[in-house]
């Protein structure tokens, strides 16, 4: 077993909070831990913030330590409340269904095999049966009023008004962990920064009811070079499910990280080790056009996430789309994820195709048509990859690429796309 799995966290960034640091290390030491994490599915897709702490767990587990990993069929029915306001409860049948679709996520990040073989637990078990006056009177009568009206995000939300359910949320929350404790001796609880008031709470109600004391140990938020947070694209949350985020769009995510944050993303989110990353970080200073961390960035997390064979197939549509492949090689999936990932029109079936003129300014590659003329006179304009040498010809049906779809490009980088078919 590795026994040095804190320092291993430590350098890379991945220890914002601890309950006893010195206190856990020792404990560690003396032999394999048992430790959970939770996923609310407040959502029916985990996103970047989840991922580092499955990540982090997935460390842990193969530092010989044993996970219980909790998805959250009864706190997903309230969810932890927001600075932004009220969250709108969902139905038990929607939470029901998120659960299973979270499971399946979180499954293949753990071994279920072995000495120190995963758990997957549901707080739903051992919240359904319990009445209300069992639980005021077991688990509300620790958990001081004071100390509930001190959580920054109650703090922020007093004048505009928290509901009840909202504000009792971190009773469940910490009901997990004692239950995990007295269940399967459960002694470490790990998250994000941001659930830090939640982990103590579990921590703290462990102590009061069992005089026992268990650990806790946080992740910083996930956060760009300049401090603002890292966790959202162009178009929303950055989702694991493939449905609710392509492994085109998600690979270009990681591929397009920013020099000075890449290499703390390669600390957070990859298994690279220490001296390959210290060189990779070199690499990004001195030869910075070459992306060589970016790309070992992207590849690494999303096959991870999607798979290795997703993971060809993001590389193969990118180098396409950017001249450096054959598109109509990619499949039909594949090529309309990339397509649609970068600004594009749509023509309804049976439109006349506009000369390149009027796709290239429809598309917002250029300001109007004169300056599609003078990009094509200039040969900076392509189609599938082609240079297009007559503004005023419009494409062929032949033209079109699987899906009904054109690629127009400008110059190296700008790229556009158009549909012709039955819809957006």
């Amino acid at each position: 077993m590795n026994r040095h799995v804190l320092d291993d966290l430590a350098w890379r960034g991945l220890v914002a909070l601890s309950t006893d640091l010195d206190a856990l290390r020792a404990e560690m030491s003396a032999g394999p831990i048992r430790f959970y994490v939770g996923f609310d599915p407040t959502a029916p897709s985990l996103h970047m913030g989840n991922l580092m702490q499955l990540v982090t767990a997935r460390r842990l587990q193969d530092a010989g330590h044993v996970p219980f990993v909790l998805v959250g069929g009864a706190t997903g029915m309230i969810g932890d409340p927001k600075e932004s306001g009220e969250r709108s409860l969902n139905s038990h049948h929607v939470v029901t269904e998120w659960v299973e679709r979270v499971r399946r996520q979180v499954e293949p990040f753990f071994s279920f095999d072995g000495d120190n073989a995963a758990t997957m637990v549901d707080n739903y078990d051992w919240t359904a049966g319990l009445s209300a006056i069992d639980f005021l009177r077991d688990i509300g009568k620790h958990f001081p009023v004071n100390r509930m009206l001190a959580r920054d995000v109650v703090r922020s939300r007093l004048e505009a008004g928290i509901s009840y359910t909202e504000f009792s949320y971190v009773l469940l929350q910490s009901m997990d962990y004692l239950n995990l404790y007295r269940d399967f001796g459960v002694r470490l609880q790990t998250g994000g920064s941001d659930q830090w008031g939640n982990i103590t709470g579990g921590v703290e109600l462990v102590r009061r009811v069992t005089g026992e004391r268990v650990h806790a140990l946080a992740t910083p938020l996930v956060e760009r070079a300049d401090g603002t947070k890292y966790g959202k694209t162009e178009t929303g949350a950055l989702w694991l499910d493939p449905e609710m985020m392509t492994p085109y769009a998600f690979h270009q995510f990681w591929l397009n990280a920013q020099d000075a944050g890449v290499v703390q993303l390669l600390r957070y989110f990859t298994f690279r080790g220490r001296d390959e990353i210290d060189g990779l970080e070199k690499q990004t200073v001195d030869q910075p056009s070459r992306r060589t961390a970016q790309k070992l960035l992207a590849d690494d997390v999303t096959t991870l996430v999607h798979g290795p064979e997703e993971t060809r197939r993001a590389r193969e549509a990118a180098a396409a789309l950017f001249g450096a492949g054959e598109l109509r090689d990619l499949d039909v999936a594949t090529l309309e994820a990339a397509l649609r990932e970068v600004p594009h029109v749509h023509l309804a079936m049976g439109t006349e195709l506009p000369t390149y003129a009027a796709l290239l300014a429809e598309t917002g590659l250029v300001a109007s048509k004169g300056a599609a003329r003078r990009t094509v006179t200039d040969g900076g304009a392509y189609v599938n990859n082609q240079r297009i040498e007559d503004a005023e010809s419009s494409p062929a049906a032949a033209d079109l690429l699987p899906g009904g779809w054109l690629l127009l490009r400008k110059g190296k980088r700008n790229l556009a796309g158009v549909r012709m078919g039955p819809g957006p």
